[in-house]
């Protein structure tokens, strides 16, 4: 997967929203860290995966995965603020859903203490696995990718 070209489309909606909203001067890292737990948890409310007390089943796969692609959305973003780029590496595809849910809460916590390249690569690739375990192909991920990309920037257009 060439990621370079996500961090690209990310910048342009970075420098978008920091221009729209007026935020040169303010650090937004640990926003965007809180904005990634809270996507995280939504997406683990999409897939039910947790939730062993109830019969109901897991939201369709397209709205995981736009709830999926949100949360990518923060980890390019972060990445870029930081000076960090995700170029590929092994995965952890020994893992079920609630397994991939709290290893990327761990790496979040992880890499909002340390903010350093490694806890980033770890963050990034602990999110790939949890994509793993949700069934997503890369082609469908980069698709998804780019149309949330378009709803983002119709968004900041309406004054979301």
């Amino acid at each position: 997967m060439n990621w370079e070209s996500f961090y690209h489309m990310q910048q342009k909606l970075d420098d978008y929203i920091t221009h729209t909203h007026d935020l040169q001067e303010i650090n937004v890292v640990d926003h965007k860290i809180l904005a990634l737990l809270v996507e995280i948890g939504e997406l683990a409310n999409e897939t039910r995966c947790f939730k062993f007390w109830s019969n109901k089943p897991a939201s369709p796969k397209e709205v995981v995965l736009e709830e999926y692609v949100d949360g990518l959305h923060f980890i390019l973003s972060l990445g870029l603020d930081l000076g960090y780029r995700y170029q590929g590496s092994a995965l952890n595809e020994k893992m079920n859903q609630t397994e991939a849910f709290l290893s990327i809460f761990t790496a979040i916590e992880n890499f909002k203490l340390q903010k350093d390249k490694t806890s980033y690569l770890e963050l990034f690739a602990a999110f790939l696995s949890l994509g793993k375990t949700l069934g997503f192909q890369a082609e469908e991920l980069q698709k998804a990718y780019i149309e949330k990309n378009e709803v983002n920037f119709e968004r900041q257009d309406q004054g979301y």
